[in-house]
Protein backbone atom coordinates (compact mmCIF):
# COMPACT_ATOMS: atom_id res chain seq x y z
CA UNK A 1 0.00 0.00 0.00
CA UNK A 2 2.79 2.05 0.75
CA UNK A 3 4.57 2.33 -2.39
CA UNK A 4 0.97 3.25 -4.15
CA UNK A 5 0.30 6.07 -1.56
CA UNK A 6 3.75 7.29 -0.50
CA UNK A 7 2.00 11.11 -0.25
CA UNK A 8 0.52 10.01 2.82
CA UNK A 9 3.55 10.10 4.92
CA UNK A 10 4.34 13.60 3.82
CA UNK A 11 5.34 15.87 6.75
CA UNK A 12 2.38 18.22 8.03
CA UNK A 13 3.18 21.82 7.16
CA UNK A 14 4.59 23.61 10.64
CA UNK A 15 1.81 26.58 11.80
CA UNK A 16 3.52 30.15 11.97
CA UNK A 17 4.81 30.69 15.09
CA UNK A 18 5.14 34.03 14.35
CA UNK A 19 1.81 35.04 13.20
CA UNK A 20 0.45 33.05 16.56
CA UNK A 21 2.90 35.57 18.30
CA UNK A 22 1.47 38.65 16.97
CA UNK A 23 -1.89 37.56 17.21
CA UNK A 24 -1.65 36.82 21.10
CA UNK A 25 0.08 40.34 21.67
CA UNK A 26 -3.18 42.00 19.18
CA UNK A 27 -5.20 40.11 21.65
CA UNK A 28 -3.65 41.28 24.54
CA UNK A 29 -3.72 45.09 23.06
CA UNK A 30 -8.05 44.94 22.49
CA UNK A 31 -9.83 46.44 24.98
CA UNK A 32 -10.90 43.80 27.31
CA UNK A 33 -9.67 42.32 30.10
CA UNK A 34 -7.46 39.72 29.16
CA UNK A 35 -9.17 36.02 28.59
CA UNK A 36 -13.03 37.79 29.10
CA UNK A 37 -13.81 36.05 25.32
CA UNK A 38 -12.92 32.85 26.32
CA UNK A 39 -12.18 30.23 23.41
CA UNK A 40 -12.84 33.06 20.99
CA UNK A 41 -9.64 34.03 21.67
CA UNK A 42 -8.04 30.93 21.31
CA UNK A 43 -9.41 30.20 17.85
CA UNK A 44 -8.49 33.20 16.35
CA UNK A 45 -5.23 32.53 17.34
CA UNK A 46 -5.29 29.54 15.93
CA UNK A 47 -6.21 30.52 12.81
CA UNK A 48 -3.96 33.07 12.73
CA UNK A 49 -1.36 30.65 13.36
CA UNK A 50 -2.65 28.19 10.55
CA UNK A 51 -3.15 30.92 7.98
CA UNK A 52 -0.06 32.85 8.57
CA UNK A 53 -1.32 35.99 9.62
CA UNK A 54 -2.14 38.29 11.95
CA UNK A 55 -5.52 38.57 11.26
CA UNK A 56 -7.15 35.70 10.12
CA UNK A 57 -10.40 34.95 7.94
CA UNK A 58 -13.14 33.04 7.01
CA UNK A 59 -14.80 33.94 3.86
CA UNK A 60 -13.88 31.73 1.62
CA UNK A 61 -15.16 28.10 2.75
CA UNK A 62 -15.05 25.17 0.92
CA UNK A 63 -17.69 22.40 1.52
CA UNK A 64 -17.00 18.65 -0.06
CA UNK A 65 -19.03 15.78 0.81
CA UNK A 66 -18.56 12.32 -0.02
CA UNK A 67 -21.04 9.28 -0.30
CA UNK A 68 -20.94 5.81 -0.34
CA UNK A 69 -22.59 2.67 0.42
CA UNK A 70 -21.58 -0.45 3.21
CA UNK A 71 -21.81 -3.79 2.02
CA UNK A 72 -21.92 -4.15 6.32
CA UNK A 73 -25.45 -2.44 5.89
CA UNK A 74 -27.16 -5.44 4.79
CA UNK A 75 -26.25 -7.02 8.39
CA UNK A 76 -29.32 -4.88 9.79
CA UNK A 77 -26.88 -2.48 10.97
CA UNK A 78 -29.27 0.65 10.12
CA UNK A 79 -32.77 1.84 10.40
CA UNK A 80 -33.00 3.23 6.85
CA UNK A 81 -32.59 0.86 3.84
CA UNK A 82 -29.63 0.95 1.57
CA UNK A 83 -31.50 2.78 -1.52
CA UNK A 84 -31.12 6.01 0.76
CA UNK A 85 -27.38 7.20 0.14
CA UNK A 86 -28.23 6.68 -3.69
CA UNK A 87 -31.56 9.72 -2.84
CA UNK A 88 -29.47 11.60 -0.56
CA UNK A 89 -27.09 11.97 -3.11
CA UNK A 90 -29.50 13.08 -5.70
CA UNK A 91 -31.15 15.38 -3.12
CA UNK A 92 -27.04 17.14 -2.70
CA UNK A 93 -27.43 17.69 -6.21
CA UNK A 94 -30.85 19.30 -6.12
CA UNK A 95 -30.22 21.53 -3.04
CA UNK A 96 -32.43 20.19 -0.90
CA UNK A 97 -30.16 18.79 1.66
CA UNK A 98 -29.28 20.15 5.08
CA UNK A 99 -25.78 20.86 4.03
CA UNK A 100 -27.32 22.58 0.92
CA UNK A 101 -28.79 24.83 2.74
CA UNK A 102 -26.08 25.61 4.93
CA UNK A 103 -23.99 26.40 2.47
CA UNK A 104 -25.98 28.63 0.80
CA UNK A 105 -26.29 30.62 3.58
CA UNK A 106 -22.90 30.79 4.90
CA UNK A 107 -21.78 31.18 1.00
CA UNK A 108 -19.71 28.29 0.91
CA UNK A 109 -18.80 26.45 -1.91
CA UNK A 110 -20.19 23.48 -2.06
CA UNK A 111 -18.62 20.07 -3.98
CA UNK A 112 -20.55 16.44 -3.91
CA UNK A 113 -18.48 13.27 -4.62
CA UNK A 114 -20.16 10.03 -5.08
CA UNK A 115 -17.50 7.48 -4.83
CA UNK A 116 -19.99 4.71 -4.81
CA UNK A 117 -23.90 3.42 -4.17
CA UNK A 118 -25.38 0.18 -4.47
CA UNK A 119 -28.10 1.96 -6.55
CA UNK A 120 -27.18 3.73 -9.98
CA UNK A 121 -27.94 7.72 -9.61
CA UNK A 122 -27.70 8.28 -13.47
CA UNK A 123 -25.93 11.36 -13.72
CA UNK A 124 -26.45 14.03 -12.03
CA UNK A 125 -25.56 17.68 -12.32
CA UNK A 126 -22.96 19.23 -9.54
CA UNK A 127 -22.07 15.50 -8.75
CA UNK A 128 -18.78 14.06 -9.16
CA UNK A 129 -18.83 10.41 -9.88
CA UNK A 130 -15.66 8.24 -8.87
CA UNK A 131 -17.29 4.68 -9.15
CA UNK A 132 -14.96 2.64 -7.07
CA UNK A 133 -17.57 0.07 -6.65
CA UNK A 134 -21.26 -0.29 -5.43
CA UNK A 135 -20.07 0.06 -1.79
CA UNK A 136 -17.32 -1.43 0.22
CA UNK A 137 -17.25 -5.18 0.62
CA UNK A 138 -19.22 -6.88 3.95
CA UNK A 139 -16.28 -6.61 6.52
CA UNK A 140 -17.99 -9.57 8.47
CA UNK A 141 -16.82 -11.67 5.88
CA UNK A 142 -13.88 -9.77 3.82
CA UNK A 143 -12.07 -6.02 3.62
CA UNK A 144 -14.25 -3.50 2.84
CA UNK A 145 -11.93 -2.49 0.26
CA UNK A 146 -9.23 -3.57 -2.31
CA UNK A 147 -5.85 -1.94 -1.66
CA UNK A 148 -6.97 -0.17 -5.31
CA UNK A 149 -10.46 0.73 -4.18
CA UNK A 150 -8.37 2.38 -0.95
CA UNK A 151 -5.69 4.14 -2.85
CA UNK A 152 -8.49 5.48 -4.96
CA UNK A 153 -10.43 6.87 -1.82
CA UNK A 154 -7.94 8.70 -0.32
CA UNK A 155 -7.02 10.10 -3.81
CA UNK A 156 -10.32 11.29 -4.41
CA UNK A 157 -10.18 13.25 -0.57
CA UNK A 158 -6.54 14.75 -1.37
CA UNK A 159 -8.43 15.84 -4.50
CA UNK A 160 -10.74 17.44 -3.15
CA UNK A 161 -8.39 19.13 -0.66
CA UNK A 162 -6.06 19.93 -3.10
CA UNK A 163 -9.23 22.01 -5.59
CA UNK A 164 -10.24 23.16 -2.00
CA UNK A 165 -7.11 25.12 -1.66
CA UNK A 166 -6.37 25.89 -5.81
CA UNK A 167 -9.58 27.56 -4.95
CA UNK A 168 -8.63 30.23 -2.69
CA UNK A 169 -10.32 28.47 0.52
CA UNK A 170 -9.43 29.40 3.55
CA UNK A 171 -11.33 26.39 5.60
CA UNK A 172 -11.93 22.98 4.43
CA UNK A 173 -14.94 21.24 5.43
CA UNK A 174 -15.68 17.42 4.79
CA UNK A 175 -18.59 15.88 4.94
CA UNK A 176 -20.02 11.99 4.71
CA UNK A 177 -23.03 10.32 3.90
CA UNK A 178 -23.83 6.32 3.32
CA UNK A 179 -26.33 4.15 4.74
CA UNK A 180 -24.18 1.79 7.50
CA UNK A 181 -21.14 4.31 7.60
CA UNK A 182 -21.42 4.84 11.67
CA UNK A 183 -21.04 0.90 11.78
CA UNK A 184 -18.17 1.11 10.17
CA UNK A 185 -16.68 3.93 11.55
CA UNK A 186 -17.35 2.36 14.90
CA UNK A 187 -15.29 -0.69 13.84
CA UNK A 188 -12.66 1.34 12.77
CA UNK A 189 -12.31 3.51 16.06
CA UNK A 190 -12.47 0.12 17.99
CA UNK A 191 -9.52 -1.01 16.44
CA UNK A 192 -7.33 2.41 16.33
CA UNK A 193 -8.42 2.83 20.20
CA UNK A 194 -8.26 -1.11 21.23
CA UNK A 195 -11.60 -0.31 22.35
CA UNK A 196 -14.69 -3.67 22.73
CA UNK A 197 -17.97 -2.50 20.44
CA UNK A 198 -20.16 -1.60 23.48
CA UNK A 199 -18.07 1.54 24.19
CA UNK A 200 -18.55 2.47 20.24
CA UNK A 201 -21.72 1.47 18.81
CA UNK A 202 -24.79 3.91 18.74
CA UNK A 203 -27.89 4.32 17.12
CA UNK A 204 -26.80 5.86 14.43
CA UNK A 205 -29.66 6.94 12.17
CA UNK A 206 -32.27 5.58 14.89
CA UNK A 207 -31.64 2.04 15.71
CA UNK A 208 -33.92 1.05 19.05
CA UNK A 209 -31.82 -1.15 21.73
CA UNK A 210 -32.24 -4.29 20.23
CA UNK A 211 -30.73 -2.89 16.82
CA UNK A 212 -27.68 -1.25 18.59
CA UNK A 213 -27.34 -4.98 20.00
CA UNK A 214 -27.33 -6.18 16.40
CA UNK A 215 -24.94 -3.67 15.54
CA UNK A 216 -22.86 -4.47 18.60
CA UNK A 217 -22.52 -8.06 17.26
CA UNK A 218 -21.82 -7.46 14.10
CA UNK A 219 -18.75 -5.29 14.98
CA UNK A 220 -17.79 -7.88 16.80
CA UNK A 221 -17.52 -10.33 14.25
CA UNK A 222 -15.63 -8.16 12.23
CA UNK A 223 -13.08 -6.94 14.67
CA UNK A 224 -12.29 -10.62 15.20
CA UNK A 225 -12.29 -11.44 11.43
CA UNK A 226 -8.98 -8.65 11.06
CA UNK A 227 -7.76 -9.33 14.36
CA UNK A 228 -4.42 -9.22 13.14
CA UNK A 229 -4.48 -6.15 11.38
CA UNK A 230 -5.98 -3.76 14.29
CA UNK A 231 -1.88 -2.40 14.74
CA UNK A 232 -1.78 -0.77 11.58
CA UNK A 233 -3.43 1.70 10.44
CA UNK A 234 -3.65 1.48 6.58
CA UNK A 235 -4.84 -1.93 6.95
CA UNK A 236 -7.68 -0.90 9.56
CA UNK A 237 -9.00 1.29 7.21
CA UNK A 238 -8.88 -0.85 3.86
CA UNK A 239 -10.91 -3.79 6.18
CA UNK A 240 -12.82 -1.58 8.26
CA UNK A 241 -13.61 1.39 7.02
CA UNK A 242 -15.65 2.73 3.99
CA UNK A 243 -15.28 4.43 0.66
CA UNK A 244 -16.49 8.23 1.94
CA UNK A 245 -14.32 7.45 5.24
CA UNK A 246 -11.24 6.75 3.65
CA UNK A 247 -11.72 9.35 1.60
CA UNK A 248 -12.25 12.22 4.41
CA UNK A 249 -8.81 10.65 5.77
CA UNK A 250 -6.91 11.57 2.43
CA UNK A 251 -9.05 15.03 2.61
CA UNK A 252 -7.63 15.87 6.26
CA UNK A 253 -4.16 14.70 5.33
CA UNK A 254 -3.78 16.31 1.93
CA UNK A 255 -4.81 19.88 4.18
CA UNK A 256 -2.09 18.96 7.05
CA UNK A 257 0.50 18.51 4.13
CA UNK A 258 -0.52 21.82 2.09
CA UNK A 259 -1.56 24.25 5.11
CA UNK A 260 -5.44 24.45 4.95
CA UNK A 261 -7.33 24.50 8.25
CA UNK A 262 -9.61 21.40 8.46
CA UNK A 263 -13.44 22.05 10.15
CA UNK A 264 -13.76 18.26 11.32
CA UNK A 265 -17.74 17.55 11.88
CA UNK A 266 -18.91 14.72 14.07
CA UNK A 267 -18.55 10.84 15.12
CA UNK A 268 -17.84 9.90 11.45
CA UNK A 269 -15.96 12.60 10.21
CA UNK A 270 -13.89 12.50 13.25
CA UNK A 271 -12.59 9.01 13.33
CA UNK A 272 -11.54 9.76 9.64
CA UNK A 273 -9.64 12.38 11.44
CA UNK A 274 -8.26 9.51 13.57
CA UNK A 275 -7.08 7.65 10.83
CA UNK A 276 -5.69 10.26 9.28
CA UNK A 277 -3.85 11.07 12.46
CA UNK A 278 -2.55 7.72 13.18
CA UNK A 279 -1.60 7.36 9.66
CA UNK A 280 1.05 10.42 9.83
CA UNK A 281 1.37 11.74 13.67
CA UNK A 282 1.58 15.82 13.24
CA UNK A 283 -1.66 16.34 11.57
CA UNK A 284 -3.41 16.96 14.25
CA UNK A 285 -2.97 20.96 14.86
CA UNK A 286 -4.05 21.21 11.33
CA UNK A 287 -7.90 19.91 12.49
CA UNK A 288 -10.65 22.24 14.57
CA UNK A 289 -13.25 19.86 15.76
CA UNK A 290 -16.82 22.11 15.48
CA UNK A 291 -19.39 19.94 17.98
CA UNK A 292 -20.03 16.97 20.04
CA UNK A 293 -22.10 14.64 18.21
CA UNK A 294 -24.75 12.68 19.76
CA UNK A 295 -23.78 9.37 18.67
CA UNK A 296 -22.22 7.94 22.29
CA UNK A 297 -18.71 6.51 20.64
CA UNK A 298 -17.66 10.27 19.76
CA UNK A 299 -16.73 11.27 22.89
CA UNK A 300 -13.82 8.42 22.84
CA UNK A 301 -13.04 9.82 19.40
CA UNK A 302 -12.33 13.27 20.73
CA UNK A 303 -10.48 12.23 23.79
CA UNK A 304 -8.01 10.34 21.96
CA UNK A 305 -7.80 13.22 19.98
CA UNK A 306 -7.10 15.84 22.61
CA UNK A 307 -9.95 17.55 20.22
CA UNK A 308 -12.61 20.24 22.61
CA UNK A 309 -15.33 20.63 20.46
CA UNK A 310 -16.95 24.34 19.80
CA UNK A 311 -20.28 23.48 19.73
CA UNK A 312 -22.91 20.62 21.91
CA UNK A 313 -25.91 20.81 20.00
CA UNK A 314 -27.22 17.20 20.21
CA UNK A 315 -26.42 16.93 16.08
CA UNK A 316 -25.93 13.48 14.99
CA UNK A 317 -26.67 14.28 10.89
CA UNK A 318 -23.48 14.29 9.32
CA UNK A 319 -23.14 15.93 5.98
CA UNK A 320 -20.57 18.05 7.08
CA UNK A 321 -23.52 19.89 9.22
CA UNK A 322 -22.25 20.20 12.52
CA UNK A 323 -19.15 21.78 10.96
CA UNK A 324 -21.45 24.04 9.03
CA UNK A 325 -23.30 25.49 12.02
CA UNK A 326 -20.00 26.13 13.65
CA UNK A 327 -18.90 28.65 10.67
CA UNK A 328 -20.32 31.37 12.30
CA UNK A 329 -19.02 30.72 15.29
CA UNK A 330 -15.46 31.11 13.74
CA UNK A 331 -16.32 33.61 11.58
CA UNK A 332 -17.25 35.89 14.77
CA UNK A 333 -13.91 35.04 16.27
CA UNK A 334 -12.41 36.30 13.41
CA UNK A 335 -14.31 39.79 13.22
CA UNK A 336 -13.50 40.42 16.88
CA UNK A 337 -9.90 39.66 16.64
CA UNK A 338 -9.48 41.72 13.93
CA UNK A 339 -12.12 44.50 14.71
CA UNK A 340 -11.74 45.40 17.83
CA UNK A 341 -9.80 48.83 18.99
CA UNK A 342 -6.71 48.49 21.06
CA UNK A 343 -6.32 50.11 24.34
CA UNK A 344 -4.06 52.83 22.61
CA UNK A 345 -6.48 53.25 19.63
CA UNK A 346 -9.41 53.84 21.98
CA UNK A 347 -8.00 55.70 24.69
CA UNK A 348 -8.91 53.29 26.84
CA UNK A 349 -6.53 52.98 30.04
CA UNK A 350 -4.85 49.74 30.37
CA UNK A 351 -5.26 46.96 33.70
CA UNK A 352 -3.19 48.42 36.36
CA UNK A 353 0.43 46.68 36.68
Amino acid sequence: MNETTPWLHIPAAAPDDAARQTAEARQAALTKPPGALGRLEEIAVQLAALQGTERPGLDRVHITVFAGDHGVAGRGVSAFPQAVTAEMVKNFARGGAAISVLARELGASLEVINLGTVFDTGPLDNVKDYALGPGTADFTREPAMTAQQLAQALAAGRHAAERARLAGAQLFIGGEMGIGNTTAAAALACALLDAPPEDLAGPGTGLDADGVARKTGVIRRALERHRDHHGTPIEALRRLGGFEIAALAGGYLACAHMGLPALVDGFISSVAALAAVRLCPGVGPWFLFSHASAEPGHRQVLEALEARPLLDLGMRLGEGSGAAVAVPLLRLACALHNGMATFAEAGVPEKNA
